[in-house]
């Protein structure tokens, strides 16, 4: 049985005042909130054991999903809470019997990438850790300097820089559960850098896929636009 596992314990601070009463992953996307539109995604790509991660207003998640039509289909809610923020990677450690491979993914994503595919090949590699990239463009509007001490070198006015971002979407081995502490805040970033300290490969893929991280709220406002256009590219049949 594949199992993902939700991270939907953060407080979505970039979206107040949104989720200053409900939890992000139920800001709505059209007429559904953005985790369920996920929660479909992952059961047509075959995910039968949700684990959701959560802390704030974890109970109106859980209320959400009390009686979901997917339960009658044999999909497995499971749910972890954390007593204090522990960031993105430390609530791995909560998740009983995590299996040898999980999907690990924010739980306000907004995107068509295939999960299956992306599962398939963090498994069929045997490494640590999966990342899913996505390239994207940040432009300054403001002139900046290139200079050595009181000597202008350079000057480049409103420049646009490529960045190779993570999606929020991880394939996840259970041996990276070995280098994350106990009950202790953990981030990604820094999971990533302890375990290429300690020898560990991390794989990172470019998946071809329309991807929006709806935290930031200028990205939020194209994700229901986008929405309104192209809603059967997010939603699978039923």
């Amino acid at each position: 049985m594949n199992t993902a596992v939700i991270l939907a314990g953060g407080r979505g601070t970039r979206l107040a005042p949104y989720t200053a009463v409900f939890p992000k992953p139920l800001v709505p996307i059209g007429n559904y909130p953005v985790v369920e539109i996920l929660v479909r995604q992952l059961y047509a790509a075959g995910f039968q054991r949700l684990v959701f991660a959560t802390g704030h207003l974890s109970e109106l998640l859980r209320a959400y999903f009390h009686q979901h039509p997917l339960i009658k289909r044999g999909v497995e809610f499971c749910w972890v809470r954390e007593d204090e923020p522990l960031g993105t990677a430390a609530p791995l450690g909560l998740v009983k019997d995590f299996p040898g491979n999980a999907l690990v993914l924010n739980g306000d994503l907004f995107t068509t990438m295939d999960f299956s595919a992306f599962f398939r090949g963090h498994v069929e590699s045997g490494c640590a850790l999966t990342v899913a990239a996505h390239s994207r463009n940040v432009s300054l509007n403001l002139g900046v300097l290139s200079r050595e001490g009181d000597r202008v070198t350079g000057y480049h006015e409103k420049p646009s820089y490529t960045f190779d971002v993570s999606m929020g979407i991880y394939g996840v081995s259970k041996r990276v559960l070995n280098h994350i502490p106990g009950e202790s805040r953990m981030d990604f970033p820094e999971l990533v850098t302890r375990l290429l300290e300690r020898g560990e490969t991390v794989r990172c893929v470019d998946p071809d896929c329309h991807w929006l991280d709806i935290g930031n709220p200028d990205d939020y406002a194209a994700a229901q636009e986008e929405f309104e256009k192209r809603a059967s590219l997010y939603m699978p049949e039923d």
